[in-house]
């Protein structure tokens, strides 16, 4: 593994021209190789709003909520002995029964392999978080358990409510004591506070709330459980999810081989993760045959949104607002890509194009052995 001093022209000279084309009013490009740096604005923050995007611009992450927040929890929950990940998810929410539910763990949750459906309207159901959770713990399986690989925002609100459990803490407060504070992620949060609107990308015209979001979190489902969920509800800037990133990166090397240029990824208070279970939770688990998955992370797979030149050790998530976060920890490489591409409209596709060829630009660009 060559690393080379990177010309960047090239990777923002295609994003330049993915925005000016309609992929996304805007959109920031951060990477980060060993600790150094490289961040890239461009575009408007939206349809509707000519104010340029800046490094620091903060967007609705969507799914991405599943690995940088719900995920991080459960590993501390785990490492902490508060959570078993092959005991029945029943232990910790005993309301979560029916057919073939006692089989459920939360292995299978992370890994998307309990048998519960994709998805489930909460919002047209009910009014509150009391509400979701119920209705989560009531869905009854569409298959056996451990046999089919189905992306599951019910499974990670189930597991949403075993971790406030076990914690006795709503999400949010236990992520910002425990992970984002720590860790010095000032824009990472759920439920942004009111006069930093002007600092958040907007996302969509929703038919359902009759009106442009902003700093209001895009997912439905988790907007009706007050902002805060496992599956959906941070909003963050690339920086501080490259920050994220540069931990895991830490964590999971044991160290790096020189002076990290970030003390927060090790200082005193950042959260502490073996290297160990850190390793099991970025494999593929291979529950199901076939399925790409690993513990709440996503790892590279032909025609996916990492492209074809990350390394079998990346792990990886997108969010549907126009998000991912791309970690290639063996070569200590992280890649965060944030838009808002379903302003003014969610009816737009060109997105999913660009984030393949960005992850693979930025590797050619950065490594000589793989051009």
């Amino acid at each position: 593994m060559n690393v080379v001093r990177p010309g960047w022209g090239p990777v923002t000279a295609f994003l330049d021209s993915a925005v000016a084309a309609g992929a996304a009013p805007g959109a920031v490009l951060g990477v980060s190789i060993a600790g150094t740096r490289f961040v890239h604005a461009t575009g408007q923050l939206g349809a509707d709003d000519p104010e340029p995007v800046t490094p620091s611009t903060v967007y609705d992450l969507a799914s991405v909520t599943k690995v940088v927040g719900l995920t991080t929890a459960v590993m501390l929950a785990v490492q902490e002995e508060k959570l078993d990940l092959d005991a029945p998810i029943q232990r910790y929410v005993p309301e979560f029964v029916g057919k073939d539910k006692e089989r459920v763990t939360a292995r299978m949750l992370l890994a998307h392999t309990s048998g519960l459906p994709a998805w489930r309207a909460f919002f047209r159901e009910v009014t509150d978080r009391r509400g979701a959770f119920q209705l989560a713990a009531e869905t009854p399986l569409e298959s056996v358990p451990g046999v089919r690989d189905v992306y599951s925002d019910l499974g990670i609100i189930v597991l949403t409510r075993a971790v406030e459990r076990v914690y006795g803490q709503r999400l949010d407060l236990l992520l910002q004591q425990r992970v984002f504070g720590p860790l010095g992620m000032t824009s990472v949060r759920y439920r942004p506070v009111e006069g930093e609107s002007g600092h958040i990308a907007p996302t969509e015209l929703d038919p359902w709330r009759g009106r442009v979001l902003r700093g209001e979190v895009h997912d439905e489902n988790a907007a009706v459980m007050d902002g805060v969920s496992g599956h959906a509800g941070l909003f963050g800037s690339a920086g501080d999810l490259l920050t994220f990133a540069e931990w895991m990166i830490y964590s999971w090397t044991g160290g790096p081989p020189e002076t990290p240029t970030r003390t927060t990824t090790s200082g005193p208070g950042a959260p502490e993760v073996s290297a160990t279970l850190l390793r099991e939770f970025t494999r593929r688990q291979g529950l199901v045959s076939g399925s790409s998955r690993a513990l709440g992370w996503d790892t590279p797979s032909p025609g996916g949104s990492a492209g074809s030149r990350l390394s079998s050790t990346s792990i990886g998530h997108t969010g549907f607002t126009g998000t991912s976060l791309w970690i290639d920890l063996e070569r200590r490489l992280a890649i965060v890509l944030l838009s808002n591409r379903v302003n003014p409209t969610r009816n737009n596709p060109r997105w999913n194009a660009v984030r393949p060829d960005i992850a693979d630009r930025v590797v050619t660009t950065l490594f000589e052995d793989v051009r």
